[in-house]
């Protein structure tokens, strides 16, 4: 049969009307997003003039948790990385939660039948009302599909991409003014730091992507005979950018150690086979997961270990983690040439480091170093502050020297900040650095020479 070439002309007007309404729909969303924001800062700052005068890191949380998600996620990288800013607003931002109300589940039916374009009963034989979490950008739902799979769906929030371009755009124009006020902060690249955000939470939109992790992680645990671990496996028919199924994993978070015991009778067992595969992740994977909270670790009734939510990955280079290593390692031994030379590998500059100079800075901080051990650098509930302020010193005296820490050394501090967590919770004896079970550079070994990025 000939298809009528009127109809088809029809079909594409219509496609490309709907296209320009799409178009005309976001930019005012946008123009309306920046004019709230306007709003919000206009009136944090009246009421500091008019004599609330609260602590600026303080009021800087309260104006950023008023903006929502993008800005509490900034808040919580603030958090994470003192390596970057300074101590009072690593402690302040440490306060900023994601308290994000639940939407209501006309909304999530509404979204996935558009994005799957069938019925929710035609695409699940049952979806739970209740969600089992709700964040800034994603609410999660279990679920069971027609042929009986339990699986859990993650539904995107109506119009959160277009929220996060608005911040971004919004965010890094002003940074790009600060930095032109003010000349001397070129050297921390403060503009960089919101590019690499905003490339980062975009990413965490994309499901599809999201999706490619997990079979990306899956396929890494099977190349390297890894059976101890599992990541949720994406159900691609019923899978978008907007709405991603996954399979569901039954099990407890690896920070109850009373519960864990019900599964396990050796936690320390199973925490050093989550930092192994987490460290091999690093060299063997395409990515390292960047988010292991208390969440996104689990103990499967199985006994196998569950990394879940790849939304947030980081990627890095091999001489990247070899100098982080180098670093913690010189510092717990008070050794400055070497902490230099680790510093110039893990910074970036667009100039060649003088790392003697840079040594004898170091060596005017060698009293406290001597007097901090490698593995509290990785202790969030002891010495914080005198690592974060020593953090803090190193990065001021490696940017005199033109070395800016990238956002992957955060991430990856980050996570050593969760693991031990892990640590105190399942096994308090244990030392990562030390520990003959912990093998944090097998890896390194089985790759080929060369300082090309693997990622």
């Amino acid at each position: 049969m000939t298809k009528d070439p009127t109809l088809k002309a029809g079909r594409q007007d219509l496609s490309r009307e709907r296209e320009g309404l799409a178009l005309v729909r976001n930019t005012a969303r946008g123009a309306l997003r920046i004019f709230e924001t306007l709003g919000v800062v206009g009136r944090q700052g009246a009421g500091w003039l008019l004599g609330d005068r609260d602590a600026l890191p303080r009021r800087l949380r309260h104006t950023f948790e008023s903006l929502g998600a993008t800005y509490i996620k900034l808040g919580q990288f603030i958090a994470s990385s003192p390596s970057l800013f300074p101590e009072e607003y690593v402690q302040e931002f440490q306060k900023c939660l994601d308290r994000t109300p639940p939407m209501p589940f006309h909304y999530i039916r509404e979204m996935v039948e558009s994005e799957l374009g069938k019925s929710l009963g035609e695409a699940f034989e049952w979806v739970d009302p209740q969600p089992l979490a709700s964040a800034s950008i994603a609410q999660v739902h279990a679920a069971r599909l027609r042929n009986g799979a339990e699986v859990v769906i993650k539904v995107q929030r109506p119009g959160v991409r277009n929220v996060l371009l608005t911040d971004f755009n919004f965010l890094y124009v002003s940074a790009r003014v600060i930095e032109s006020l003010a000349p001397g902060l070129s050297r921390s690249a403060l503009s960089g730091v919101v590019e690499e955000l905003q490339a980062g939470m975009i990413e965490e939109c994309d499901f599809l992507q999201e999706a490619r992790n997990l079979e990306a992680f899956n396929r890494f645990l099977a190349e390297t005979g890894n059976t101890a671990v599992v990541a949720p496996r994406p159900i691609a028919s019923h899978t978008t950018a907007r709405v991603l199924t996954m399979e569901r994993f039954h099990g407890v978070p690896l920070t109850d150690l009373e519960v864990l015991r019900a599964y396990t009778d050796d936690p320390a067992g199973t925490l050093v086979t989550a930092l192994n595969t987490w460290f091999s992740s690093l060299m063997l994977c395409d990515f390292f997961h960047a988010d292991l909270h208390a969440g996104n670790l689990m103990l499967l009734e199985d006994g196998r270990v569950g990394f879940i939510d790849f939304g947030m990955v980081g990627r890095i280079r091999r001489e990247t983690w070899a100098g982080m290593m180098e670093l913690f390692e010189a510092i717990g031994n008070g050794d400055v040439e070497s902490m230099a030379r680790a510093m110039a590998m893990v910074g970036m500059t667009r100039e060649e480091v003088d790392v003697q100079a840079l040594a004898r800075d170091i060596g005017a901080l060698q009293e406290r170093l001597t007097d901090v051990d490698a593995s509290a650098l990785v202790q969030a509930d002891r010495n914080d502050r005198e690592v974060n302020q020593l953090l803090t010193e190193l990065v001021r005296i490696g940017e005199g020297h033109g070395i800016r820490f990238p956002r992957e050394f955060a991430l990856l501090l980050k996570q050593f900040l969760y693991f031990d967590r892990y640590v105190q919770a399942l096994a308090p004896e244990l030392d990562m650095f030390n520990d003959q079970r912990v093998d944090m550079f097998g890896a390194l070994d089985q790759l080929p020479g060369g300082d090309e990025p693997l990622h």
